[in-house]
């Protein structure tokens, strides 16, 4: 797993983040969410994101996303090391490739900050 892997929020790996709802963000908090969503932000981003999440086995290699785009290998890896900076993705490289997979546990952080406590007013 990467080292590079934000905690968002300050929460460890075993507890759920407070959702947006129910307590406000501190400013160390907002500042490490913002980095995340910059990294989503992106179109690029975002469908790289989800290429990888949805890729069946889990892993994708970096030769199978690039062709999805019209955009120069550099480019995509570029966009690939943002998401990785922001803890969505890790790599693993094989021999002249680059295997990327989804982090759960973020994808999972941020929906817990992003869902609304059951019982919640509209």
């Amino acid at each position: 797993m990467s080292k590079q892997q934000l905690v968002v929020l300050g929460q460890s790996a075993g507890e759920c983040c407070p959702g947006l709802l129910t307590a406000p963000l501190d400013e160390d908090q907002a500042d490490t969410l913002a980095k995340v969503f910059k990294a989503l932000g992106d179109p690029v981003r975002l469908r790289l994101l989800s290429m990888i999440a949805s890729r069946a086995g889990g892993e994708v290699c970096v030769c199978d996303l690039t062709p999805a785009f019209e955009l120069s290998q550099p480019t995509i890896s570029h966009h690939l090391k943002l998401l990785k900076q922001a803890g969505l993705i890790d790599s693993e490289r094989r021999g002249t490739w680059v295997y990327y997979r989804l982090l759960p546990e973020m994808t999972d952080r941020l929906a817990a900050i992003l869902t609304r406590p059951a019982g919640a007013a509209s």
